[in-house]
């Protein structure tokens, strides 16, 4: 499956804000973005240029689909999706996303980020009631329980998770079970569990053009 494998911290100085695509690095002084977040990629401009609307939409676009590691293609199908489904489409693109079984790993603490987070599904780590998933953009629902295949449990990978897993804060529409390592679906999420930098209303406008 196609994903992005080029530098994560320029897409956070591309866009002006820290997204934590690279995790506890982000929080570290060795973050890029801290050292040289003003400072756009591929040089030193005297002074930057004023964006048009068209290309703030543009920006705020790929903020949200730089969050969740998503790459054009896919992302358009998740907005054509959105589109369909009743209600708002903003609103209905970032629920999408969050619902995201990469996404869920992440929010669950399983993963330092979403990177990873999609890395470990890939790898066959992660079963959604008692069956075992390995596709990223999987999306789950109310009720769906998230846990370790049995194999995965001996591996290095899961004793350093599990170690770091009590640190993690989990949303109100997850429950996690920290002895079990074991997450719940309470209930999907609404826009009020979404990051609130993330636009939607933005994306539905740079689409709409």
């Amino acid at each position: 499956m196609a994903r992005y494998t080029g530098p994560r911290c320029e897409l956070c100085r591309y866009i002006g804000d820290k997204l934590m695509l690279k995790g506890d690095k982000c929080t570290s002084p060795r973050c890029v973005f801290e050292r040289r977040g003003n400072v756009p990629p591929g040089g030193r401009p005297k002074m930057r240029r004023r964006i048009s609307d068209r290309g703030m939409q543009l920006r705020e676009k790929q903020k949200v689909r730089f969050t969740y590691g998503v790459l054009e293609a896919q992302f358009r199908r998740f907005f054509a999706e959105a589109d369909r489904l009743p209600g708002m489409t903003s609103d209905n693109l970032l629920i999408l996303l969050e619902r995201r079984l990469d996404n869920v790993v992440y929010q669950l603490g399983f993963g330092d980020s979403r990177a990873q987070a999609r890395q470990i599904v890939r790898h066959g780590h992660i079963r959604v009631n008692d069956r075992r998933v390995n596709i990223p953009s999987y999306l789950i629902k109310a009720d769906d329980t998230i846990t370790w295949r049995p194999q995965s449990s001996r591996t290095e990978l899961y004793k350093v998770v599990a170690e770091r897993v009590a640190s993690r804060n989990v949303p109100g529409w997850l429950k996690l079970d920290e002895q079990q390592m074991k997450g719940t679906v309470l209930r999907l999420p609404t826009t009020e569990d979404v990051d609130s930098r993330l636009s939607g209303k933005a994306v539905v406008e740079y689409y709409s053009r």
